[in-house]
């Protein structure tokens, strides 16, 4: 009944086996625990031993008999909360090595919805300004309606500002995305029109190819550069862009 559950905590197979026969027998014998848990006598021992060791089983002697039994369930959530203090305490180095690593320049593309997904969450990760140069309102993607929700949602949560550039299609023929992301927004004169997007965040350059206003390709390809010395020069084409651009 509560085998998968341990397993998830760390307990391992036979463990997990072992923990729940003791919990429903009570004191009783390496014997008796084989039976119940349908584990091999050998391999209880091994198990009874790891289970003491965490504090999760205890000896009792029965007229010079070893026996053993559980120790209350609430020690389970003991052992996560150490579980959790022991990686508080080595997560500030951790992020450290991670942030290390992660400022190495990187080219690589997401395919499909659910690259288009990652797409989104590091958005959130990055906890940025957007800047979106040609935006095609391909949010409203009927694919992403439930998805959007949540995100818009975690990223106004996050206070993540979006700047955007639009084509100029889309104000006639996808309104309801101003409505959606909010001011400031701009968009690009027609003849600039393309069936391309790019999107800047934090080290992130995202360069969209077959889009067109609300609706992304069947199989979405997204091309990812990832280099704060690249996003920053787009940020400032960005920029030039859009103190050339008027509001509409």
């Amino acid at each position: 009944m509560y085998e998968s559950l341990l397993k998830d905590i760390g307990l391992s197979p036979n463990e997990a086996k072992v923990y729940e026969a003791l919990l429903s027998t009570g004191e009783s014998s390496v014997q008796r625990i084989s039976l119940k848990s349908k584990v091999h006598r050998r391999n209880v021992y091994d198990s009874l031993a790891k289970l003491v060791e965490k504090g999760l089983a205890s000896e009792v002697f029965i007229k010079g008999e070893k026996n053993f039994k559980a120790i209350n369930p609430t020690k389970l959530l003991e052992l996560l909360k150490e579980k959790e203090e022991r990686i508080t305490k080595v997560l500030p180095e951790m992020q450290t090595k991670y942030q290390f690593t992660e400022e190495k320049e990187e080219a690589y593309f997401y395919r499909g919805m659910e690259g288009f997904k990652v797409y989104l969450q590091t958005i959130l990760e990055t906890k940025e300004t957007v800047y979106f140069i040609g935006a095609k309102a391909f949010w409203l993607d009927p694919r992403l309606k439930h998805y959007l929700l949540r995100f818009d949602k975690e990223r106004k949560r996050l206070g993540i500002r979006f700047m955007h550039l639009f084509d100029c299609e889309v104000k006639e023929q996808k309104p309801e995305i101003l409505k959606l992301v909010g001011k400031p927004y701009k968009f690009m004169p027609k003849e600039y029109s393309s069936n391309t997007a790019v999107d800047i965040f934090g080290d992130y350059v995202v360069t969209f190819v077959g889009v067109k206003p609300g609706e992304l390709d069947e199989e979405p390809l997204m091309f990812v550069l990832k280099s704060r010395r690249l996003a920053d020069g787009y940020r400032k084409f960005f920029q030039f862009m859009w103190d050339h651009c008027k509001e509409r």
